[in-house]
């Protein structure tokens, strides 16, 4: 906090009346009463920030912009019942602004300034592949074809997987790597590697 320094007689004369010009008492409160909101509904505040951003560092720098807005404009929130609300608007109209000036900076040119990629595979080499990893889950033992058809080609989980086949994580985990280890060694698929 600052000290007030008189430098006239008729401000040494009535230092009272000088400080309460200057609205010392009224900026502290301010900000006591601000900064006791934040803490009690920053970590809501947040969450919402993070709803409208897809990054946390983005949320929070988000968040303080609009915090900085509030406490800006603070005196002249009449109904502090509805802050809420206030730091919502300010978060969403930030937002909004960022997201217009992001789209001015982009445009459309006729080259891509990225290198071409690989060429794409010719469909009928991709279906090949496909009939011959296929033909070859099928030759695995009925129990580690259904670990890997459940694993990756219906994507569950290996806990999913030990549930619905009834048995434990530590079972599918072993089939499947046994599973893999025969079909990495299949003459079928020996030319794709």
């Amino acid at each position: 906090m600052t000290t007030l320094v008189c430098t006239n007689a008729s401000t040494a004369a009535a230092p009272a009346a000088y400080a309460s010009r200057t609205h010392q008492p009224r900026a502290h409160q301010t900000y006591t009463s601000f900064a006791s909101y934040v803490r009690a509904r920053g970590p809501v505040l947040l969450r919402t920030a993070r709803s409208l951003t897809s990054n946390p560092s983005d949320a929070e720098d988000l968040l303080q912009t609009a915090l900085t807005k509030t406490y800006v404009a603070w005196d002249r929130i009449e109904d502090h019942r509805a802050l809420d609300g206030y730091v919502r608007r300010a978060l969403l109209n930030t937002r909004t602004s960022q997201w217009r000036k992001r789209k001015i900076d982009e445009f459309a040119c006729e080259e891509l300034p990225e290198p071409a990629g690989l060429p794409e595979p010719d469909p009928a080499e991709r279906q090949a592949l496909h009939d011959a990893m296929w033909r070859a889950v099928m030759r695995l033992p009925d129990r580690q074809r259904a670990m890997v058809v459940l694993r990756y080609y219906e994507d569950l989980s290996e806990s999913q997987t030990a549930e619905v086949l009834g048995v434990s994580v530590g079972t599918v985990k072993s089939a499947v790597s046994r599973a893999l280890g025969k079909l990495r060694e299949d003459p079928e698929l020996v030319p794709v590697r």
